[in-house]
């Protein structure tokens, strides 16, 4: 089994140009000093503008692109910037969850996986939210192996296909990493007759990204914006412990890749029929990958 170990950062800023509210939600870091962000609201701001967050803490646009998103330098970097996000940033929770309720403490701790380890997420690798400490016992005493990886999630993944070609729609990058060891791990089960488990959509792309022709996985590090859809031959992936996605996205076109379209809106009827919940605290299913 494949556990995406990624930690969230509290990567939601609000702050201010003068008298305009800013805010800010962090989506991939570029630099000790420097990330990339979505900005509310973006049209308003320009290059060089100052957003200031605090009295020792402030950021200079450098940068705008489309679709809301600027990038943006502090004037604090390194563990100095991880400080003051942790001091002055929110918990970034999904949409459908922040209009209801403002982020709390207990975000900090809920919107984390057991596996959390590696600071630079902007949203949950929410597959893993479903295991604990028990849980993982029990998974240990089976004999299976588990291993992690690191995909550093960004909120591009989440947004939906507008496109009128699915191959027109942009990915956004995402760093990731497969230590040496993980990757060994993971061939020694396939070469053994075992499978290979992804949990979740974050983790199951990044092998994808590493994997051959052969579907050896390769130590990686670095970015990867692969878009898989149908049609997509899985190299490297066996089993997918995924939640249930939002219609039009990129991750329901990945799991129709995975598991057949015909098979995965009949899942979703069955969802749908029996109250199942969706999204980042919802339930999950086990999905065999389609011959």
């Amino acid at each position: 089994m494949v556990f995406n170990d990624t930690r969230v950062i509290p990567a939601r800023l609000q702050g201010r140009r003068g008298d305009v509210r800013v805010e800010f939600t962090l989506h991939k870091m570029m630099g000790a000093d420097t990330w990339a962000a979505f900005a509310k609201p973006a049209r308003r701001l320009r290059p060089g503008d100052r957003i200031v967050f605090a009295d020792d803490f402030a950021a200079q646009v450098l940068e705008k692109r489309d679709a809301g998103e600027v990038v943006v330098r502090f004037d604090v970097a390194g563990d100095a910037l991880w400080a003051a996000l942790e001091q002055h940033g929110t918990m970034p929770l999904p949409p459908y969850i922040a209009a209801h309720r403002a982020p709390d403490v207990a975000d900090r701790d809920s919107y984390q996986t057991i596996f959390a380890r590696q600071s630079g997420a902007v949203a949950a690798p929410t597959a893993g939210l479903h295991f604990t400490e028990a849980l993982m016992a029990d998974i240990a005493a089976l004999g299976v192996a588990c291993i992690t990886v690191t995909l550093h999630v960004g909120a591009g993944t989440f947004l939906p296909v507008k496109t009128e070609e699915i191959a027109a729609h942009r990915m956004h990058a995402e760093w990731g990493r497969i230590d040496p060891q993980a990757a060994e791990a993971i061939n020694t089960a396939r070469a053994s007759g075992g499978r290979v488990v992804a949990v979740g959509t974050t983790s199951l792309r990044l092998l994808e990204s590493a994997a051959g022709a052969d579907g050896t996985v390769h130590p990686f590090e670095g970015e990867t914006d692969i878009f898989i859809t149908p049609g997509y031959r899985f190299k490297a992936t066996d089993v997918l412990i995924t939640n249930f996605h939002l219609p039009k996205s990129t991750l329901f076109m990945l799991v129709c890749a995975f598991a057949g379209r015909e098979r995965m809106l009949a899942a979703y009827e069955t969802a749908k029929a029996g109250g199942y919940r969706f999204y980042s605290y919802g339930d999950a299913c086990l999905l065999e990958r389609a011959a």
